[in-house]
């Protein structure tokens, strides 16, 4: 059986290697450093007079963490100002965290108060006593709300006025159909979306604007569909988002697996061109109608979570086992080890020859 090679990242950025023939069985683990960095009038004047008032700019430049997959420059806001404990706020810090609460919500759906100090104050401070008054005052104004708890703590999440408060003040990019994961949090999936916003921040807590998570995947022809954690969009020399995968140590093994070969039969699936089928050539549906700007397919990673680490490296070694032989690149780790620092595993390798071999031509019009 192929071990799985070891990959590691940093800032330094280099081009990702061409996709080849296929893995070689007696490739020995390897180091790869390098290979991508990534990752009504009154709610509006809330988002508008708290930037005003803060000079704060977008969440996209939020912070760096200590051991993160990605690391890059601390350019956060909060930065430059260190939080005084035992002092309140002053109003500047104050609109800056309501508003960095806004839009980080607004990117990741739901949090507890840790994710949003960790992601939106100093990284040297504690700031869980601003964002804790923060958010009190972001319920009052009836933007934010909790539904439900992780453990001891209170889950947080975006009303619809504060969703409608950031896109009239175009605080994010349009995003089609995003709720708020209220409805998830009632329903008591709220430690599987925790679990993806601390696989957010391990990889990286600069950019968060460039995250979206719950993006949905499907082909109407194949009755092919399903959903992806979340998605980071920054582009490399070959692809312009990283797909993850997120498992809390609630799917079987099976099902875990037949989630990632799901990502395979979307990869595979072509088209014709032309709205008819005429012309005579054929394409990869993804790269056809979503994602245009790529040359392969976007990599996945896949995060395992929610179990003692000797059980997630059984996980992992299973989930190895079982997509062996598959044709797009898959990248694993633990969510433990991701916040560590340490590297993925790398279970699988893009090779569109084989794939597109595996998936033959569809029938013409």
């Amino acid at each position: 059986m192929r071990s799985p090679r070891m990959v590691n990242t940093d800032s330094t950025r280099q081009p990702e290697p061409e996709p080849g023939p296929g893995p070689d069985p007696a490739a020995r683990p390897s180091w790869s450093r390098g290979a991508e960095r990534p990752v009504d009038g009154l709610e509006s004047s809330v988002v508008s007079s708290a930037v005003n008032d803060s000079g704060a700019g977008p969440v996209s430049a939020a912070h760096t963490p200590g051991q993160g997959a990605f690391r890059q420059a601390d350019t956060s806001p909060s930065s430059s100002v260190t939080p005084v404990k035992g002092k309140r706020s002053s109003p500047p810090v104050a609109g800056r965290v309501r508003v960095d609460a806004l839009r980080m919500l607004g990117c990741v759906r739901i949090a507890t108060v840790r994710q949003i100090a960790q992601a939106v104050t100093a990284e040297e401070s504690d700031g869980r006593s601003y964002v804790r008054r923060a958010m009190a005052e972001l319920a009052e104004r009836g933007l934010a709300e909790t539904n439900g708890k992780d453990g001891r703590h209170p889950i947080w999440n975006l009303t619809a006025a504060g969703q409608k408060a950031l896109a009239e003040g175009n605080e994010l990019p349009p995003r089609p159909k995003a709720s708020t994961g209220a409805k998830a949090v009632k329903a008591g999936l709220g430690p599987h979306g925790i679990a993806v916003t601390d696989t957010i921040l391990a990889i990286g807590r600069n950019h968060l604007t460039d995250w979206q998570v719950e993006v949905s995947h499907s082909i109407k022809q194949t009755g092919l569909s399903f959903t992806t954690d979340a998605v980071l969009a920054q582009p490399t020399d070959t692809s312009e988002v990283q797909l993850f995968e997120l498992d809390n140590g609630t799917m079987t093994r099976a099902r875990l697996a037949r989630e990632v070969w799901d990502y395979e039969r979307y990869a595979g699936h072509r088209i014709w061109e032309g709205t008819r089928g005429t012309i005579g050539h054929t394409y990869p549906f993804w790269q056809r109608h979503r994602y245009t700007r790529s040359r392969i397919f976007p990599r996945l990673h896949v995060v395992l979570a929610g179990l003692p680490e000797h059980l997630l490296d059984n996980r992992r070694q299973a989930l190895t086992a079982d997509v062996r032989g598959i044709t797009i690149a898959v990248w694993v780790n633990t969510l433990p080890r991701l916040k560590s620092g340490e590297p993925w595993y790398e279970i699988g390798t893009d090779d569109p020859h084989r794939r597109r071999a595996r998936y033959p031509e569809p029938p013409g019009r």
